[in-house]
């Protein structure tokens, strides 16, 4: 059971970029010295992303970093990962958690303080708010919450909070010092040339 929850959370996509895969994203950034890696693919058929994510988890075990899979419980379950990312509209925590037992990570989705603390009532390990700033990584319904948004979730839950959205090497370190245990880095790191030296420029950010 792996539970260092901090520093640097990289969510991998092959759909903003076509040079490395999932697989390839997530070995650079653990030898990197990520923590927190996230499986999430829209676009993947189901054969496809189960394939990925038992891969990835095998990959992963030994190492320090914990593996997360985006929205699905079942695939996290199915493929051996270490834990779920839930969004507002998923399967709810406590579903999730009956299905995967105490020893595995649940993080759940908010952009606002009520929704946070309702994140942290519900039984989640972390809670992820934004977007913070502007991003192309997802569609969103609403503007970005900022770092007051950010500020305030940190001085209202327990649990350990998640910067996310539009998160950059040169603003990362106001999002750290809003209060974000960790922050969750994309685009940054997928679309970089060298995506194991770009995540390592983050991580030494939490040094």
């Amino acid at each position: 059971m792996k539970q260092d929850l901090s520093g640097v959370y990289l969510i991998t996509d092959t759909n903003i970029q076509r040079r490395f895969s999932h697989m390839a994203l997530a070995e650079q950034a653990q030898k990197a010295g990520v923590r927190l890696i996230q499986y999430r693919d829209k676009q993947a058929t189901g054969r496809e992303a189960l394939a990925d994510i038992e891969a990835m988890a095998s990959k992963l075990r030994d190492s320090r970093a914990s593996f997360i899979v985006n929205d699905r419980t079942d695939y996290a379950l199915a493929g051996g990962a270490d834990g779920v990312h839930l969004g507002q509209d998923d399967l709810p925590i406590a579903a999730a958690r009956s299905l995967l037992g105490s020893g595995k990570i649940i993080g759940g989705s908010s952009s606002t303080v009520e929704e946070a603390l309702q994140v942290e009532r519900q039984g989640a390990d972390y809670v992820a708010v934004g977007h913070i700033f502007e991003t192309d990584t997802k569609q969103k319904e609403y503007p970005p919450r900022g770092l007051e948004t950010l500020r305030k979730v940190c001085g209202t839950v327990d649990i350990p909070v998640v910067a996310i959205g539009g998160i950059t090497l040169e603003n990362a370190p106001d999002v750290i010092g809003a209060g974000a245990d960790i922050i969750a880095v994309s685009s940054a790191i997928c679309t970089a040339g060298d995506p194991f030296q770009k995540a390592k420029e983050f991580v030494r950010l939490f040094a």
